[in-house]
């Protein structure tokens, strides 16, 4: 039986959908062949764009064309919402939108799907409520025959959580929770007085163990209730300002960009303290009542990975497995599971190994074949033995991005889509941050640690063996902390991952040869990409960080690749320039000025604000040359036919795509030979 999960939004992707479509994110694809998972992608991965709220179109590609099947094939295939509640928004959108016809949730999505593919799956369709689908998801991957779940994020189908047990293939649910009592809204609703918003979450987590939490407990306090058999209540967003006022925070918030405080440290502190005193209230409760010891969380809370470690530490349960792709996305193969169970499908019964389900790059002719097309820029060779040439890098201080076999699906890099380092000195912290993140410096850089040392060197209990998905925060022996600087966090902690020679062996290969060299059985991880753009995914994207940021050298494969120490703006004019499906150039009337008359010249992109910047300014010349939609016709050749030649101004051109290129407001790419 083929299931197919998707999860995102109702638009196209392209710059002419101008309907908003429904509070959606982090789309996705996953599909499952008799309850085996043969593909699962992110949509960002492949259009690039962070957090993407588009229909999955690319990701249901990528999963067909890995299973060599068409949409025709699929026998089922799982939405993770309530019919419901999809009806009511479609039945809004025909109301608010008069070229909107107004549909049926079954209607709705099956134009989707007959837009983009062509083919009437309404038959196929089957609807898994939001939270059940994070529970399936999961449970079924925990390999775990009972326990209790907990389901906990921001919102889906109206609720906010949901809280159940399982035994074998029975999920009894328990407990739902309203938007009211949405953990998920709290703490992004808190993280604002911090100048931090929506998918920021994560940098608050990372700057919380600055702080003290007791200098602002008093005023949390007042933002919550803890009710008897779990329970507990929030006061409104509006009450929690006044609140604030009434201590006297208002005149200490920070607006984004701004400087961190002691203030902004201790508040932090306090939002962290708070998510993890609701939780443990809900979880300890349930415990308790089902007499469960294995507990599996999923839901966008469950990233917290601060929260996760304390889970894990206490004491409630024998084992605690979180579900590595908690967030929605992770919902395609909820919902998947969930229809594929509904339906009589067989499903996984053993714990979830790996997660390298995305693109391959595919064999040594087929990334030599990516190089080539960039050899104006780079330069490459290839190594019988990758690990040990790449390892002998790392030992002598160098950075490097990693690119091996298939991607990941989730929002971790996990040793195949990686940024390496050295784990022990602790400046590498800022350096790496330098060259490639821009990202605020307090944030702490993950380990990954070869499995059979991880006790060595990190304590938790001894039932846990091993935390294969980055999830986890876990305090580092004490002697190693300052020896481990650019991977401990100034709490004494790690966010860790274990490399199983098994799931993972040329990553494991690499340690290996890099404790071989250094006596450290373990690399600095972190996500291959820059501050304004997903995790790389494809050769050309590993390519295009790889030139764009400080990275030291590149390891695509078997081959490791050298850079100039400056960008050549010569090799760049011979690039090709082009927008993104969902980017459009934009030129709007100015001001006069005698008899002339300015233009405002921008690229802009109908994503969301959250995802993208959704305005970039550009020079009229700039502008122009983006005029067209040639596959073939270079920046070079393009100023030629406006006139601009060699010189300072073409010089000045090409280097404001180069910062374009940059900001990944533009795609440069070489010409595409002729088969």
């Amino acid at each position: 039986m083929l299931v197919l999960g998707w999860h995102g939004g109702v638009r196209a992707g392209q710059a002419d959908d101008a309907f908003g479509g429904y509070s959606t994110h982090d789309a996705a694809a996953v599909l499952l062949d008799n309850g085996t998972i043969v593909a699962a992608i992110e949509e960002e991965r492949l259009n690039r764009i962070k957090h993407c709220n588009f229909f999955p179109t690319q990701s249901i590609q990528f999963c067909l064309q890995q299973a060599g099947v068409s949409l025709a094939d699929i026998d089922l295939i799982a939405v993770d919402a309530q019919e419901s509640v999809v009806d009511e928004f479609a039945l809004y959108r025909g109301l608010v939108d008069p070229a909107q016809p107004v549909l049926s949730a079954r209607e709705l999505i099956g134009a989707l799907f007959e837009r983009e593919f062509g083919i009437d799956v309404r038959d196929k369709l089957k609807f898994c409520k939001h939270h059940l689908a994070h529970i399936y998801g999961a449970v079924y991957c925990s390999g775990q025959e009972s326990g209790l779940a907990v389901a906990l994020d921001g919102e889906g189908d109206q609720r906010s959580g949901m809280v159940a047990t399982f035994n074998g293939a029975s999920i009894q649910s328990l407990r739902e929770y309203s938007p009211a009592q949405s953990l998920g809204a709290f703490y992004t609703s808190c993280i604002a007085l911090l100048g931090y918003r929506r998918f920021d979450e994560y940098k608050v987590m990372g700057l919380a163990p600055y702080g003290d939490p007791a200098r602002f407990a008093d005023m949390f306090r007042s933002f919550y209730t803890l009710l008897p058999e779990g329970e507990f209540e929030i006061v409104p967003d509006a009450v929690k300002l006044t609140l604030a006022a009434r201590h006297g925070l208002l005149k200490d918030l920070r607006r984004k960009g701004a400087p961190f405080s002691r203030v902004h440290e201790d508040l932090a502190a306090a939002i962290q303290d708070t998510l993890e005193r609701l939780v443990m209230h809900v979880v300890s409760h349930y415990a308790a009542l089902s007499g469960e010891r294995q507990l599996v969380f999923s839901g966008g809370v469950a990233h917290n990975c601060t929260l996760n470690g304390k889970l894990l530490e206490c004491g409630l349960f024998d084992r605690v497995f979180v579900q590595p792709a908690a967030h929605d996305a992770g919902n395609a193969l909820g919902a998947a599971l969930a229809v594929g169970a509904q339906a009589g499908a067989r499903l996984p019964s053993c714990e979830l190994q790996d997660l390298y389900l995305g693109t391959d790059i595919g064999d040594d002719e087929a990334i030599e074949s990516r190089l080539r097309a960039w050899s104006k820029l780079v330069s490459f060779q290839h190594h019988t033995d990758i690990a040990t040439r790449a390892a002998g890098l790392l030992a002598d201080g160098k950075v490097l991005g990693w690119v091996q076999g298939r991607s990941e699906f989730g929002p971790r890099a996990l040793g195949n889509r990686s940024i390496l380092a050295d784990p022990r000195p602790k400046e590498f912290k800022h350096v790496i941050n330098s060259m490639v993140k821009k990202r605020e410096g307090y944030r702490p850089f993950a380990p990954s640690v070869a499995a059979d040392r991880l006790h060595d060197f990190f304590d938790l209990p001894e039932s846990c063996r091993a935390l294969p998905f980055m999830i986890f925060v876990v305090r580092v022996r004490q002697e190693f902390r300052e020896l481990l600087g650019a991977v401990t966090h100034v709490d004494g902690t790690a966010r860790v991952q274990t490399v199983d020679r098994a799931t993972n062996p040329k990553y494991h290969q690499l340690i290996d040869a890099f404790e071989h060299l250094t006596g450290m059985p373990m690399l600095l991880n972190t996500s291959f990409n820059n501050d304004v753009e997903p995790i790389v995914d494809s050769v050309d994207d590993a390519l295009v960080c790889f030139l764009t940021t400080g990275i030291d050298r590149l390891v695509v494969g078997n081959y490791l690749v050298k850079k100039a120490a400056q960008i050549d703006l010569d090799a760049v004019a011979d690039l090709v320039p082009s927008l993104r499906a969902h980017q459009k150039l934009v030129r709007r009337a100015g001001v006069f000025s005698g008899d002339h008359e300015s233009f405002a010249h921008t690229i802009e992109s109908i994503a969301s604000s959250f995802f993208v910047d959704p305005r970039v300014a550009l020079s009229a010349d700039a502008f122009a040359v983006l005029v067209g939609d040639s596959t073939s016709v270079t920046i070079a050749e393009r100023c030629l036919k406006m006139g601009i030649r060699a010189g300072q101004r073409r010089s000045e051109l090409v280097a404001e795509f180069v910062e374009l290129w940059r900001r990944r407001a533009v795609v440069l790419q070489p010409v595409v030979a002729n088969s």
